[in-house]
Formats: structure tokens, C-alpha cells, sequence
């Protein structure tokens, strides 16, 4: 966000604007739409069902997805970054929905799949946590 003060031209009057950058996503068929916290939490949200995950774990992934995407400092990011911008977050909140939305988001497609994720995360929470061993 950005605070300009500024003066009017007519009366001289100072005022204050407050600016936002505008994010915006591009889609795999190449059309431009603004970035929306709110899909990120529906798509979250899907991945979380049955999960017991609270609503402001959701919000709390979203600001973090945003803070994320705009901290490269990039106007328009591609969709697939979206996503890769939401796999980390998901997967410190629950696992489980992790391997459901990146199932999805990486178009697993055989046995094989799931069984190298699941070996990927067991082997992050071994490096995370070694004296739980």
C-alpha cells in the first residue's frame, strides 16, 4: 500500500490517498483477471474438507499467498506460480489437505504419485523434528 498526500487544484486543500497495487493473475488460456484472496480459499477450503481446520487458518493462508505473490514485486503472475505459492502454507497446516490439492494442482496420476509425495513429506517432518525419533 501506498500514502500519498496530495493537494487539490481548485481549493488547495491537502487529503490523503491510499493505493494498492493491482495483482494480476494469468490464466493457462492467456486471460488476465485480478488476484482474489477469496479463490485462494475456496481452492484451500476444497482441500480442507473433513479437515479439521478453522476458518481463520484459511485467511491466515491467503494473506500469507498474497504477501508472498506481491513480494516479487511482479504486476501480473501466472497462475501455476499461484499455486506453488499455496503448496508451501498448505502443507505446514495439514497434511492431508496438502496432498489433496497438490494431487489436483500437479495432475497426479498413478500409485506412484502419492507414494513420492507422502515419502517427500515424511522425509521434510525427519529433517524438521529429528529428535522426535
Amino acid at each position: 500500500m501506498i500514502r500519498r498526500r496530495r493537494s487539490c487544484n481548485s481549493c488547495s486543500r491537502r487529503f490523503t490517498t491510499v493505493e494498492e497495487a493491482v495483482l494480476a493473475v494469468v490464466k493457462r488460456s492467456g486471460v488476465t483477471e485480478p488476484f482474489s484472496r477469496d479463490k485462494v480459499v475456496v481452492g484451500v477450503r476444497r482441500a480442507c474438507q473433513g479437515r479439521p481446520v478453522d476458518e481463520d487458518a484459511f485467511q491466515q493462508l491467503a494473506q500469507r499467498v498474497e504477501e508472498s505473490i506481491r513480494s516479487t514485486g511482479c504486476a501480473e503472475i501466472a497462475s501455476h506460480e499461484v499455486g506453488l505459492a499455496i503448496l508451501g502454507p498448505l502443507r505446514e497446516l495439514d497434511e492431508v489437505a496438502y496432498l489433496r490439492f497438490a494431487s489436483v494442482y500437479r495432475s497426479f496420476s498413478s500409485v506412484e504419485d502419492f507414494e513420492k509425495e507422502i515419502l517427500d513429506l515424511r522425509t521434510a517432518r525427519a529433517e524438521d523434528s529429528p529428535a522426535e525419533q
